[in-house]
Formats: structure tokens, sequence, C-alpha cells
């Protein structure tokens, strides 16, 4: 069957998005591992953004479930792949995103841990092999173990190397954590069990299940189908950024899914044939989503729900988005967690925003005050907004 070419508004898009996402009360999820298929990813650099992510879309959100999914069941994965970030995906998509996109990141960060060895202290590819296989032995005997653990029990671990030498900066950190972190991108070991809250960035390792070897213009062709699944319409831009491709690997992998060709306001796209008919008129829902979640960091081209002009409010120096508050498929503010533990929000623009949005938008901070309950959070990097949000605290 072919299908006309047509135009996508960006309204369509936006009237989309409550249900495609699980932000709008109706189409909330009841297990973490839905969340995760329905948005192909969750952003895990920032440790509390993987639980807030889940939240805000579970009808009845939950810190037990989700670590449930992660750490007893395993049916949520954290591999560092697309775009050399950390992301939290469904069991059965990993060797999918191992094969399309996570090998080659591993690739890299193993070549540029191993010139730093060779060149600052002489070590070459069979210290490597042995050291792995020492952290193997010592998480196989210890079952799970922190990084100081393990450098307790692989003293070659302990080994310093420069960095930024001679600068005001300069610093010499132990090999521990870039070494595991070669490791955990390989798919040899993983992140377990935070230390402390659900909130602490620090955490255990544990033995990692070996993903099945796939072919990997195989992957990336079913990676950009689910990715159009969960975000298309979409550019191939969009595809390009979110993945990490090159131009010509992104094209490949879009001819080979059933996706058709659509007009966006950016311009040409890419869609699937079920996303071709007008949506139904979506009902009105507010959220409060967290820094790095996937639905705002989920295409390059933004435009269609975010003003330009909130960026420099809701970004850092480095392009990642802090807390943002939503109203009906558009981004209209932020908020910040406050040291007493008091959600603050505060709207960008009054237009749309009345009444029954400022008071959607009021549930949804209470919504999340219960889900924080006595877990403070301290963010991983600070945007214009949140800084000034929580210095209105002690002003």
């Amino acid at each position: 069957m072919t299908h006309a070419r047509r135009k996508i508004t960006a309204e369509e898009r936006r009237a989309r998005l409550g249900a495609r996402h699980l932000l709008a009360s109706a189409a909330r999820a009841a297990t973490p591992e839905a969340v995760a298929e329905a948005l192909l990813g969750l952003h895990a650099t920032d440790p509390a953004s993987v639980y807030l992510s889940v939240a805000a879309r579970l009808r009845t959100p939950s810190v037990t479930e989700l670590e449930r999914a992660l750490y007893e069941d395993r049916t949520l994965v954290r591999m560092l792949c697309m775009r050399r970030t950390m992301f939290v995906v469904p069991r059965e998509l990993a060797p999918v995103v191992d094969a399309s996109t996570a090998r080659a990141v591993a690739a890299r960060e193993r070549r540029n841990l191993a010139k730093v060895l060779h060149e600052q202290l002489g070590l070459d590819a069979g210290w490597f092999a042995r050291t792995e296989g020492a952290v193997l032995a010592a998480l196989e005997r210890r079952g799970e173990a922190t990084a100081a653990q393990i450098a307790d029990d692989v003293p070659e671990l302990k080994a310093q190397i420069v960095q930024s030498e001679g600068k005001p900066y300069e610093a010499r950190p132990r090999i521990t954590s870039r070494f595991l972190g070669v490791m955990a991108a390989e798919g040899r070991i993983r992140r377990g069990r935070p230390l402390g809250t659900w909130a602490s960035s620090q955490y255990r390792w544990i033995p990692a299940e070996p993903h099945p070897d796939l072919p990997a213009d195989e992957a990336k062709a079913r990676l950009a189908a689910r990715y159009l699944a969960a975000y298309g319409p979409a550019t191939t831009e969009d595809v390009k950024w979110w993945t990490g491709w090159t131009l010509t690997d992104t094209r490949k992998a879009l001819a080979r899914t059933d996706a058709v060709a659509a007009d966006l306001d950016e311009g040409a796209g890419h869609a699937l044939p079920a996303h071709l008919e007008p949506p139904a008129e979506p009902k009105p829902w507010a959220a409060l989503l967290p820094a790095l979640d996937p639905t705002p960091m989920g295409w390059r081209s933004r435009d269609w729900y975010l003003d330009a002009a909130y960026t420099s409010q809701l970004f850092d120096t480095n392009g990642n988005i802090g807390p943002s508050v939503w109203w009906n498929g558009r981004v209209v503010g932020g908020w910040a967690q406050r040291p007493d533990g008091e959600i603050v929000t505060e709207l960008l623009t009054r237009q749309g925003v009345g009444r029954e949005a400022r008071e959607a938008i009021a549930a949804e901070a209470a919504r999340l005050t219960a889900f924080f309950a006595d877990v403070r959070v301290k963010p991983s990097f600070r945007t214009p907004l949140e800084r000034r949000l929580t210095a209105a605290a002690s002003g």
C-alpha cells in the first residue's frame, strides 16, 4: 500500500505526545518496563533521572518496582550507548542497542584508555587482558563490589595517570573508574544497586549477562524503526543526533525501515504508516519531567514543543536540559527541589497556561513531592532557572 506524502503539523505531534510518552494521566503505565518500552530508553547519566522519569509515567510511582526491574529481575539494562550517553533500556532491546551503537562506543573507550596506559605507564594489551580477568574473578568471588573494593582485590587498578599536565587543574586520578567503565561499556560488568538512597551517584558493580550477537546493519535498522515508533515523525537529523551515527549510517538505517516520507515544519521527515492518520483530540495534561528526561531530549529540532527563548533558562552550557514543566505537549516552565524538599515551579509563559493548567501543574508538584519523601537530589549539573529557584529559598 502506498501513502500520499502529507504534512504532519506541530499540533498533531504535540497531540500524540501525552499518550505515546505516557504523560497524560489516562496513559500512565503499570510497570517500569512499560515506561522503558514506550520511550525506547531512559537517560541514566544523572542517577535520579531514571527514577523520576519513570515516576512521572507510572500510575503508582514506586522506587521498589524500579529497583526490582533493574537489580532483581534485570528486565532493564543500563548501557553506555547512543551519543556516548548512559541509558536504561529494555532487556530484549539490549542486543539491538549493543550492536547498533554501544559496540562502537566501547571500542573508542578501550582505544582511548589503552593509549593513555601505554604512553604514560608502558602497559600493553596483555596487561589489559590480565587485569580484566582479575576484575571478573574478583566480582565472581564477591558477587557485587564497589570500585574501591575491586581495586583492593586488583591493586593494578590503583595505578595513577596524569590529566591536563601543567594546567592549574592538573589531576592524577587512579585508573579504576575508567578501566571499569570500559568493561561496562563492553557489557562485561554492569552497575548494581546504589550506595545509600536511589538518588546516590555511588554504586556497586556486578557481573553482566552477555548480549546475543547481531549484525550491525540489521541492528541499526531495528533501532531506527524503534526510534520512529517512540519519537516519529522525525527528521533525518533527529535520528542522526539521537543515535550518534554518521549521516550515511542514518540514511541506510532509515531506508531499511517501513517509514514513509512526510513533511514537518522543519522540512522533510520520516513517519511510520501507523502515524499518518490524524490523532484523536487529547485531553489536557501536565507533567513535571526531570533533568535529561527522554522526552525533551528526544529530538534535535525542538521548536515544535520548546520555545527557543526558554533555552537559556532551561539548559546548561553543554546542552543538558534541566527539570521542565509541560502543559499539553509544550514546555512552559521549570521546577526545582529546594533543600527542605519543597517542589517549586516557575512558568516562563502565560500564553495558553490558564487556571486549569496551573492547578494541574500544582497537582503534579504535589505528586512529585510525595514520591521524593525524605530524599533530596543534588543536581549533576545546574541550569539558570534551577539555580534561581533554589536560591529563592534562602532569599
